[in-house]
């Protein structure tokens, strides 16, 4: 049987790595975007303190996989899903495949979402979704530290992301300052007191933190980016933190059925019995995404085991927490997941 995984995350890797482990005779191939290799995405936010980051993130090599006796295609692309013939055409830089699956697993995760009123502006800000942005936000403060610059950010986005950025930023030395749209932040995960708390710990950490703030644009100003709201504020570099959108463009071109995510069944199936999908990707009956790392190689595992008939009942989220890797921050309550 030949098997076929999109996407190089915690979803598509460790799924190819146990389900290899479960069925070594069984042909499975990896195609991702990615050049650097499989790396822990929630480093990224940590990505200002951390001299190293751009080797420690690294998990584990693609020519470390290759050697598990993983076919893996980077820097590569599924631009086509054929469910009648069961294909898919991998467009590479040099390279053209057509590739037959028995089994395709969709672990296509999520791309930085970016909302409608700033999508005309795209060419003024960074967002932080991959190690490719990574280094390009650590290419563009480089050039600032060099010019013996003190960074002077913006970032657009009270959430996990946003307030994990901007402390790590503020932790590193730089200038910060957070708009958020709401009346306190990460309001979708932190009991009220918390937000309160995280407020404090950002604003001591020297954040200047603007809440309830309608961002209507932004602009270039000579070597500066403008954020206008009802003032009109100047910044070295912006960064819009404003959550996540699931990969969802090959699974609905091929027909799939979509929602906020792949819609899938309790056994990670999508509406193509062949298919499944796993990651920040798929959502359940229930109508959510377990975008958190333990469900998410919960998931992985539990499908390499029941592909390898080793698992019979269906998948169940694990009981899992999280928390904001926020210098000097704890949440006294649960999070909201």
């Amino acid at each position: 049987m030949h098997i076929i995984v999109i996407g190089s995350g915690i979803a598509g890797v460790c799924f190819a790595e146990k389900y290899g482990s479960l069925s070594r005779n069984d042909e499975i191939t990896l195609i991702t975007r990615e050049n650097d290799g499989y790396y822990s995405r929630p480093l990224l936010s940590r990505g200002f303190s951390k001299n190293d980051i751009e080797q420690s993130i690294i998990l584990k090599t693609f020519d470390k996989l290759r050697a598990g006796n993983i076919t893996v295609y980077s820097g590569a692309e599924v631009t086509a899903l054929n469910r009648s013939d069961k294909t898919v055409v991998v467009t590479g830089p040099d390279q053209e495949k057509i590739l037959q699956y028995d089994i395709l697993v969709l672990a296509t995760g999520s791309s930085a979402f970016i909302p409608r009123p700033f999508r005309p502006y795209t060419g003024l800000f960074f967002c932080l979704n991959s190690l490719v942005d990574l280094k390009a936000l650590r290419r563009f403060r480089l050039g600032l530290l060099n010019q013996n610059r003190k960074p002077d950010w913006g970032i657009i986005g009270g959430g996990l992301i946003g307030c994990e950025v901007t402390s790590d930023l503020a932790f590193s030395g730089d200038n910060v300052t957070l708009f958020h749209a709401m009346d306190r932040l990460m309001e979708r995960q932190l009991a009220t007191e918390d937000s309160a708390l995280l407020l404090e710990v950002l604003q001591n950490s020297g954040v200047k933190v603007l809440l309830n703030q309608d961002v209507k644009e932004f602009a270039r100003q000579e070597d500066k980016v403008c954020v206008k709201t009802g003032v009109t504020t100047e910044f070295d570099g912006l960064i819009v933190a404003c959550g996540f959108k699931p990969r969802i463009g090959l699974a609905e071109l091929a027909g799939l059925e979509i929602g906020r995510g792949i819609k899938v069944n309790q056994f990670m199936q999508t509406s193509d019995n062949a298919i499944y999908a796993l990651g920040d990707v798929a959502e359940l009956p229930n109508g959510k995404l377990y975008a958190f790392i333990l469900p998410i190689r919960s998931q992985a595992h539990w499908l390499a085991g029941f592909l390898a008939g080793k698992e019979q009942s269906s998948w169940t989220p694990p009981v899992f927490t999280t928390k904001a890797k926020v210098h000097g921050f704890e949440a006294v309550h649960p999070y909201n997941l």
